[in-house]
């Protein structure tokens, strides 16, 4: 069960992005993915959503093989994304970005799901009929969090969602996370070590497009982690 990576290859015409990856996701817990920039991780999240092609590899969700479905598909297999850059609705109000994403995915209740994620973000209420795009940065960040969990996720995929944002939000992101943890399974792609390693069960670190270490977090060596961090 949960999600299993096997033998995932990508390229980009000539470039070898991906090259071999494999690893299985921690069933209702987080697994982090870390790495220096380039090393592939935001690449891996666009294929395992299907934004970008796999050249050749597995992708098991539950047993089932999605990896030849559209990207909406695995939305209501039960995948949510919080891409990079965050991709909110910038025109549409706070409360269109939710009731769209909830319609997109047609989860039942929606005004229950909407009130559960507004629950974890608070500042969404206060902002409800605010344009997305004049939100503050960190504002937009627990905008496109709010707006994955209202499509009911088994997997929240995340990637980055620290950067840019003030510490005072950071901290409230990591509250979130560790109260879904124990809900739905969690692949979050993260550059702060520290915030990675205190919320993660699973630690995958990539380099040039593949694993070089990957094992609980519990067991995995701190400084060899970091080694492969730092520039």
């Amino acid at each position: 069960m949960g999600l299993t990576i096997e033998k995932l290859n990508l390229h980009y015409g000539s470039s070898h992005a991906l090259k071999n990856i494999s690893f299985q996701t921690a069933t209702k817990g987080c697994t982090a993915v870390m790495g220096r920039n380039g090393a592939g991780k935001t690449t891996l999240l666009r294929c395992l959503m299907g934004v970008l092609p796999a050249t050749s590899g597995k992708i098991s969700w539950n047993d089932q093989d999605v990896a030849i479905l559209p990207p909406f598909r695995r939305v209501r297999e039960g995948f949510g994304y919080v891409p990079q850059g965050r991709e909110i609705f910038a025109n549409l109000t706070v409360g269109q970005n939710l009731e769209i994403a909830a319609a997109a995915a047609k989860v039942e209740e929606p005004e229950e799901v909407i009130a559960e994620a507004v629950a974890l973000f608070p500042v969404i209420g206060e902002m409800w009929k605010r344009r997305g795009g004049d939100l503050s940065g960190g504002q937009q960040q627990q905008l496109s969090i709010a707006r994955a969990l209202v499509t009911r996720p088994e997997l929240l995929i995340l990637d980055e969602p620290t950067e840019g944002v003030q510490p005072s939000i950071v901290s409230r992101i990591e509250d979130v996370i560790a109260q879904l943890r124990g809900r739905l399974s969690i692949l979050l792609v993260e550059q702060y070590f520290d915030f990675a390693r205190s919320i993660s069960d699973h630690v995958v670190v990539l380099s040039r497009g593949e694993v070089v270490l990957h094992g609980a977090a519990s067991d995995i060596n701190d400084e060899a982690v970091k080694r492969h961090l730092s520039i």
